[in-house]
């Protein structure tokens, strides 16, 4: 049971992080309509959400910085690069995608 108690803590900074990716490449790359930031938004917050866990345990054992992190740190800076990563690339994919549409 003691594997649970701090499962909150590690959801709040899942979802922190992957806000925080999505609010953080929107001074990157900046909308072009609401739609567009609305889906770029929720985009990077599933990113974040879903591929959190992953990408913070890749990050820590490529930068090789285990031993001073607790289970919250991995899954915020991982939640975070997940949705900034994710949303950064879907407003590239976007811009592409309408330039070469308005190609006759």
């Amino acid at each position: 049971m003691s594997e649970f108690a701090n499962e909150g803590g590690i959801w709040a900074a899942r979802f922190t992080g992957a806000v925080a990716g999505a609010g953080v490449s929107l001074i990157y790359l900046l909308p072009q309509t609401h739609r567009e930031a609305a889906s770029r938004f929720l985009t990077g917050l599933a990113c974040g959400m879903i591929f959190g866990g992953p990408v913070g345990v890749w990050i820590v054992k490529r930068l090789d910085i285990a031993d001073g992190l607790s289970g919250q740190d991995v899954m915020l800076t991982g939640s975070a690069a997940a949705s900034l990563c994710a949303w950064w690339g879907l407003g590239v994919m976007v811009r592409i995608a309408e330039r070469y549409a308005a190609r006759p």
